[in-house]
């Protein structure tokens, strides 16, 4: 069930949770990381909102914008992916981060999700070939050929001796999945500071 929310965040809960406020009622939503971020306590905010529904329980999962939402939708109906690991992917990519991935086949750039492995990554890119709204957001290089951000970040510091659970570890870490300049500044910098430590 999908609908929408315009109220104030009375408090921030968890890393993941926020009390959203409408009309005196107060609703328990799930966010992704970057959602959290944006939610000060006493703000004005209007979500997008898909009501999940269990035998056991009921959870609100709340999007700013509606591509966000309808991303979500399409990871549920993915073989496989519940509602925490499709949380996961969008807390780690933008929906136009996750199509760039997915028209390039960067199946390493899923791996980067906790909880996605190498097979469940390759099993994954196939049906989100065939789910993904995958008309125009691709960067396609000069060549002709399509790549990810996060492909061009791995790539890179991999040609300057960082491992791949060095890599891994740290593009997981990363949060301006759309520019690979900031992103390669970004992970020089998480990576100095633990090599430092």
């Amino acid at each position: 069930m999908i609908g929408s929310l315009r109220g104030h965040v009375l408090e921030r809960v968890a890393p993941s949770t926020v009390l959203v406020e409408v009309q005196g009622v107060g609703y328990l939503c799930t966010v992704t990381a970057a959602t959290f971020a944006e939610m000060e306590p006493t703000s004005p905010v209007f979500v997008h909102v898909h009501h999940h529904i269990r035998e056991d329980a009921q959870t609100l999962y709340a999007f700013t914008s509606r591509t966000e939402r309808d991303t979500f939708d399409v990871l549920l109906s993915t073989h496989g992916i519940g509602p925490a690991m499709a949380m996961a992917i969008l807390s780690t990519y933008s929906p136009q981060s996750l199509v760039t991935i997915v028209v390039s086949g960067d199946t390493g750039a899923l791996t980067a999700v906790p909880g996605v492995g190498k097979k469940t990554a390759e099993r994954l890119m196939v049906e989100l070939k065939s789910r993904l709204n995958i008309d125009s957001v691709a960067t396609v290089g000069a060549d002709g050929s399509v790549q990810s951000a996060a492909a061009d970040v791995r790539e890179a510091l991999t040609s300057l001796g960082y491992g791949p659970d060095e890599i891994r570890d740290v593009m997981r870490q990363l949060t301006n999945v759309d520019a690979p300049e900031s992103m390669l500044r970004d992970a020089l910098a998480l990576l100095g500071a633990r090599r430092a430590g």
